[in-house]
């Protein structure tokens, strides 16, 4: 019997250890907190939770080496002390996170002790990887070029729940990873131009999509894109940006939760403070009196702004203490929004996923390809972003496991001999993307 290390027990890891028991493959659970695994394994006789933390290597190195392969979905830091491990060991490798400099690095050392260290094999990264590939590779098969790529994805609440707050969000997945996001600066290409949005301006102009059976969503950007082109293969392209999707209130809100300086990483003095005082102190107010009036004021917007509204909501301009001797505003601000906007056990997420392509063929015609998911949770069993992250994963491993992927290395899933039959395997889960060729060039987006 194969045996499987899965490190990490958060909240999309469920759906990856049901898979591969269901499957007949021994899965260990090492975690912090053995309660987690202990309930995600539900009493399976291939089974084992164990209680660890990442400070223990030599236990790390022990378990590494009983297994015949490890799955990393600890936060992304200690990813490559896992590698080094796997290394040592000669034991193949699965993460869903982005491949870092240091990680790749690793790969000639990959090569030689002959295991794949197999990353990005999620949701976003991975399912937009795997995705996009297929169709890029389906237009250079046939000769063609891609002018521009639209890349965007959003984990989301349903329509249904999303209007439970003014942000219209709820968290599905890594709280504190989402509000940190915001912190992020943005890069991609429009017209052959390399466009930069410093991090003050991530949340300005946002694009506008119409998403069929959700509505207008909007994106801001994500990241560097423009590395892209290279991961991708696709030198000749003119256009590339990958994007966030959320509903509208979110790019407004955030956009004034910045002009706050309200997800700094810096510390500041917080003891015998309330909200209201401190985000006196943020704008250089004298006092926390009408201090709705005094933020509309500092940002030179109407005091009667959407953004105010959702920060009224979240409780900053209340008189409540911040409860802090010292801390930095992100943690008080992203633990404020996790205090009243995490999903509940009765509420669905929602995946959406979207890609634009507009390919250009030796004829002269150019053609627009969309390609498309919408993927709801299910309540009483898991959420979307719990499966379409861990899922791709979980057959990535099966994968591994059979000898179906013969390259070793440190790799992404962007080649055909990995994309395809995941993909596949995918849809027979009922996780797809639905593509659209032959559209009119008037269904760009931008």
């Amino acid at each position: 019997m194969k045996k499987v290390l899965i490190l990490g027990a958060g909240l999309v890891v469920r759906p990856i250890v049901k898979h591969l028991l269901n499957k007949g493959i021994y899965v260990t659970v090492a975690t912090r907190t053995k309660s987690k695994a202990e309930e995600m394994i539900a009493g399976h006789p291939n089974g084992t939770a164990v209680a660890w933390t990442v400070e223990d290597e030599a236990t790390l190195d022990k378990m590494v080496a009983g297994h015949d392969l490890t799955v990393s979905l600890l936060p992304y830091l200690h990813h490559v002390m896992v590698a080094k491990h796997c290394l040592a060991n000669k034991k193949n490798m699965v993460t869903t996170s982005y491949v870092k400099p240091e990680m790749q690095a690793l790969d000639a050392a990959a090569k030689e002790a002959g295991i794949i260290i197999l990353n990005e094999l999620g949701l976003d990264p991975g399912i937009d990887h795997m995705s996009a590939m297929r169709i890029i590779d389906t237009v250079h098969n046939k000769g063609g070029k891609i002018e521009e790529f639209y890349s965007l994805c959003g984990a989301l609440p349903a329509p249904e729940v999303a209007e439970a707050n003014p942000f219209r969000y709820k968290f599905s997945w890594s709280p504190k990873g989402v509000v940190m996001a915001g912190n992020n600066d943005g890069k991609y290409m429009r017209d052959g131009r390399e466009v930069y949005i410093p991090t003050a301006d991530l949340f300005k102009n946002p694009l506008q999509v119409d998403f069929p059976k959700v509505g207008k969503l909007e994106v801001y950007p994500n990241r560097d894109s423009i590395s892209y082109i290279d991961i991708y293969g696709i030198p000749e392209v003119k256009t590339i940006q990958r994007g966030t999707f959320r509903y509208k209130g979110w790019c407004e809100t955030l956009d004034l939760m910045k002009k706050l300086n309200l997800i700094s990483y810096d510390k500041v003095a917080l003891k015998g403070k309330s909200y209201a005082q401190f985000i006196a102190m943020q704008i250089g107010a004298a006092d926390a009196k009408d201090i709705r009036r005094n933020v509309a004021d500092f940002a030179g917007i109407g005091a009667d702004a959407y953004a105010l509204d959702a920060m009224e909501w979240l409780g900053f301009f209340s008189d409540e203490p911040v409860g802090r001797v010292e801390d930095s505003p992100y943690e008080v601000t992203s633990d404020l929004m996790i205090s009243k906007m995490e999903l509940g056990q009765n509420e669905r997420d929602m995946v959406v996923m979207q890609h634009n392509f507009l390919a250009a063929y030796p004829d002269g015609s150019k053609e627009v390809i969309r390609s498309r998911m919408l993927d709801f949770g299910t309540p009483a069993t898991d959420t979307s972003i719990a499966r379409t992250v861990a899922l791709p994963a979980a057959i990535g491993v099966e994968m591994i496991l059979e000898g179906k992927i013969p390259v070793k290395g440190v790799f992404r899933p962007v080649l055909p001999e990995i994309y395809n039959p995941i993909l596949d395997a995918l849809e027979k889960l009922d996780i797809r993307m639905e593509e659209e060729y032959g559209l009119p060039v008037s269904e760009r987006i931008a």
